[in-house]
């Protein structure tokens, strides 16, 4: 988004949303918030009202006294994140399956075309937002209130992880993005059916393709996880 007078707080918001999912903001980095206000032509009050928006999606952390910063990525929260990821997308899609209105299937299948031709033609980051917003509808499908807040907080750490995902450095890296489509493609037939076993069957079949490459790029050695939760061998 370019810097334009006629920047509203809603625009400013998406843009800031973007650039964070993209690690154009990078996780931990402080945010200057004169030099936004400045550049998009805000004031300082509305700016701070955006960061606080924002803060409580889980995209930014406040702190007292000091520079608002992006949400930092962390072993400890890596961490949190594998171990959770799992149990919420299974959760959401059964949910999804099971409350999921003809709008919100219609919308889905958009958003699956969005990300096949992202797939085709776009960037790492392309990908890995069409990706977001895909998963993001299902969240709004299962319509869970207690749910919901954790499942944006996962998608955001697991978009900005998929900047590199996205980016397949082999055949079979290529195969698994593949995979994927044709998985997101069974995930809203299954919604559509309200099948909600089969649902949460594919949440983890979904996030097993994922897990083992993204650990691969995230950290390497191998996660300390409690019982149950073990690295999958099959790698997307």
């Amino acid at each position: 988004m370019k810097p334009d007078a006629r920047v509203t707080k809603s625009d400013l918001t998406e843009h800031l949303r973007t650039e964070i999912l993209a690690t154009r903001m990078a996780p931990g980095s402080d945010i200057d918030e004169a030099a936004l206000a400045a550049e998009f032509s805000i004031s300082r009050t509305p700016m701070r009202e955006i960061l606080r928006q924002l803060a409580g999606e889980g995209y930014v952390t406040m702190r007292e006294g000091r520079a608002a910063r992006v949400a930092d990525m962390s072993f400890a929260t890596m961490r949190d994140f594998f171990v959770a990821a799992p149990m919420i997308y299974g959760a959401v899609l059964r949910l999804a399956a099971r409350n999921a209105s003809a709008a919100q299937i219609e919308a889905l299948t958009s958003a699956q075309e969005t990300f096949r031709a992202a797939l085709r033609h776009g960037t790492a980051v392309d990908r890995a937002l069409a990706n977001n917003r895909f998963h993001e509808i299902t969240g709004e499908m299962a319509g869970n209130i207690y749910l919901l807040p954790s499942f944006q907080r996962l998608l955001i750490d697991h978009a900005r992880i998929g900047t590199t995902f996205y980016r397949p450095q082999s055949n079979g890296m290529a195969e698994n993005l593949s995979t994927a489509s044709a998985q997101h493609d069974a995930i809203i037939a299954a919604i559509a059916a309200r099948d909600e076993a089969r649902a949460g069957q594919l949440a983890e079949e979904h996030w097993s393709l994922s897990r083992g490459q993204i650990e691969i790029f995230v950290m390497p050695d191998a996660l300390d996880l409690p019982l149950g939760t073990a690295p999958q061998t099959t790698t997307g």
